[in-house]
């Protein structure tokens, strides 16, 4: 895969530029573990912290180690959350791939990513789906590092397959709509604010 350089300027490329992305599993969910992600950007309004809709996903472009993040985000978070975060670069290069093509999506069908806590130590045969027998509601099309490709069928059984994926690969998991991945990517894309951030050598 050739690699990927994120435009800073008109002109050049930013090569200081490391934005960390977060993904929060399970939050404003059927009124469980609520909290206002507009809110939790604006506490961190001072890492440049971009927020990704409503389900706890954040783009975050000050410089910060991935240890100093996570304590920031517990601190302020009103539960304990499990946190995933993954360098810019690894998700500019998925969606680089474009892993589910051009092809058109199906009525009801939803294209999903699911992001791995760590990688799996050992990889399923995929394709895959569930149901096994009888017409699919989740189907697992391919992976790259710590990324699960799939795609679901808008039906009230989906939440529990999804739920299963955890154990096929035997980490737990953190899923996403496409559309909110392709969303992040466009804001990696823009050149970062001027807002205050963490200097380097505190990280």
């Amino acid at each position: 895969m050739r690699p990927v350089v994120i435009v800073g300027a008109p002109g050049g490329v930013n090569s200081r530029f490391m934005a960390l992305v977060v993904f929060l599993r399970g939050v404003n969910v059927g009124g469980h573990r609520t909290f206002r992600p507009k809110t939790l950007a604006q506490q961190l309004k001072h890492l440049d912290v971009v927020n990704i809709g409503a389900a706890g996903t954040f783009v975050v472009r000050s410089p910060i180690s991935q240890t100093r993040l996570r304590t920031e985000l517990s601190r302020r978070l009103p539960f304990v959350a499990s946190i995933s975060i993954c360098k810019h670069q690894d998700l500019l290069d998925i969606a680089k791939r474009q892993p589910f093509g051009d092809e058109p999506v199906g009525s009801g069908v939803v294209r999903f990513v699911s992001v791995m806590a760590k990688r799996a130590a050992l990889l399923p045969t995929i394709p895959m789906s569930f149901p096994g027998q009888g017409e699919w509601l989740v189907r697992i099309l391919a992976t790259e590092k710590r990324f699960v490709f799939g795609q679901y069928r808008r039906h009230m059984k989906t939440i529990g397959y999804l739920g299963k994926i955890d154990a096929v690969f035997g980490v737990s998991v953190t899923t996403r709509n496409w559309n909110t991945i392709l969303a992040i990517v466009e804001v990696l894309k823009r050149p970062p604010s001027r807002a205050p951030g963490v200097h380097p050598s505190r990280r």
